[in-house]
């Protein structure tokens, strides 16, 4: 069987997945087609998985487009944490993995390092009912895509509903200061909140952006001007020490597994998390009172009075080390299409939002109420580099945590809230104005 038949039996696959959804795709891009180079193999870079869904669907996929192509795929896994460096540095040498699922806006620290992309996303985008705004701005740089918008890992408030009421609110408060209000009494009660205020690629960087931009504060402006040092940002900060004062000792050294291990442990009540965090208890019967007690919920509305989230965004990016080309591209292909991409995002069990607007109708969604606060994620993020555009300087910005250390240095008393405000805007600086 050629590869060109291949793929067209894939694409049929995941037209006729489509059809039985409702969808009816356009057609109106050309389908291209990648013939992998003769003994081609790849090595892919991904983040170590929080649902085991997610890494078996992934796998599957893989194993299906080893057996029509013939092209073996190696996955190695790092913690969320070591992805970005380790990819920087791979991209620095011009070795190591083909492709790296990375972080953010990550791919726009080495631009030139990268296979363009283009022709294959405006397929997809084509195919597929366009790509979310959010996620493919990640992924671009004007009309080019320098790699390929893969999903965002919804971020949602998680809480014990009976620790809740306990507290004495028989709903979750919708504001911020309805939510501060709810944190004074879960400590009062014993049964504590906690985010986390170290260098979290995710977590702590989903709380420190809520913060700000729930405040009306930003690191820059629209011309890329950094604005981070403003009265906004000083309320955001003060804000921020408030909520600090009732958490759990420690936060402050949290990464991104910190905050899951606490609640499952019952030290905390109440935090921010995938719905990995849900399916942990649920998978673990001495955990079954929890999982029954667990609700999710968007983050509460502050003084801008709209709802404003960073969500965990990943994208696919090929290095132009990478020996195999035409093979990667048609792996990225293979993986994008509807019915491999359908099979992954209701494997992640709403771990995973979709990027093509097209999947939007997954059943996974509905599955389960514990899951809405996560299913329009793709849609409704704000990027990191708000409200300039994404670039060198966001991407450095974001992967040395300017903003996370400036809420860690205030919350805990290294710092005041003016001289943290001062210090974010320096370090900002120094990427904005090269």
């Amino acid at each position: 069987m050629s590869i060109r038949r291949r793929e067209f039996l894939a694409g049929s696959a995941g037209l006729a997945g489509l059809t039985a959804m409702g969808i009816r795709p356009s057609f109106a891009q050309s389908e291209p087609t990648y013939t992998p180079e003769e003994g081609a193999s790849l090595r892919l870079l991904r983040w170590v998985p929080f649902v085991a869904g997610d890494e078996e669907a992934w796998n599957a996929n893989t194993k299906k487009f080893t057996e029509a192509t013939g092209v073996e795929v190696r996955i190695d896994q790092e913690s969320w944490e070591d992805i970005r460096p380790k990819a920087a540095v791979a991209a620095n040498v011009g070795s190591g993995p083909d492709l790296v699922m990375c972080w953010f806006d990550d791919a726009h620290q080495y631009p030139d390092k990268l296979v363009d992309l283009t022709e294959l996303a405006n397929y997809l985008g084509s195919k597929y009912g366009g790509w979310y705004d959010g996620v493919r701005g990640y992924a671009t740089r004007g009309d080019q895509f320098i790699a390929m918008p893969l999903t965002a890992i919804g971020n949602a408030i998680c809480y014990r509903d009976s620790h809740m009421k306990a507290a004495g609110f028989s709903e979750f408060p919708k504001d911020t200061q309805g939510f501060l209000e709810l944190c004074k009494a879960l400590k009062a009660k014993g049964t504590p909140a906690g985010f986390p205020h170290g260098k979290a690629v995710g977590d702590g960087n989903n709380y420190a952006h809520w913060l700000l931009w729930s405040h009306g504060g930003k690191m820059v402006d629209e011309n890329n001007k950094v604005t981070i040092n403003s009265p906004e940002t000083i309320a955001a900060i003060n804000y921020a020490k408030q909520l600090y004062e009732t958490f759990i000792p420690g936060t402050e050294s949290w990464l991104d597994i910190n905050n899951n291990r606490a609640f499952l442990a019952g030290q905390v009540s109440l935090t921010a998390n995938g719905v990995s965090l849900y399916y942990a208890a649920k998978k673990d019967p001495a955990l079954a009172e929890i999982a029954q007690d667990i609700r999710t919920t968007n983050f509460p509305v502050g003084p801008v009075g709209e709802s404003v989230e960073l969500h965990q965004t990943s994208s696919l990016l090929l290095f132009n080390h990478c020996q195999y080309p035409e093979a990667a591209k048609a792996y990225i292909k293979f993986m994008m299409e509807a019915e491999q991409m359908n099979a992954w995002i209701e494997g992640s069990s709403a771990y995973c939002c979709q990027p093509l607007k097209a999947f939007a109708d997954n059943p996974v969604w509905k599955a389960d109420p514990i899951h809405a606060p996560y299913a329009r994620a793709s849609e409704t993020l704000r990027p990191n580099g708000y409200a300039g555009p994404l670039g060198y300087a966001s991407a450095a910005t974001m992967a040395d945590y300017v903003l996370v250390d400036m809420f860690a240095s205030a919350v805990t008393g290294q710092m005041t809230p003016e001289d943290a405000a001062t210090e974010a805007e320096r370090r900002a600086n120094r990427y904005y104005r090269i």
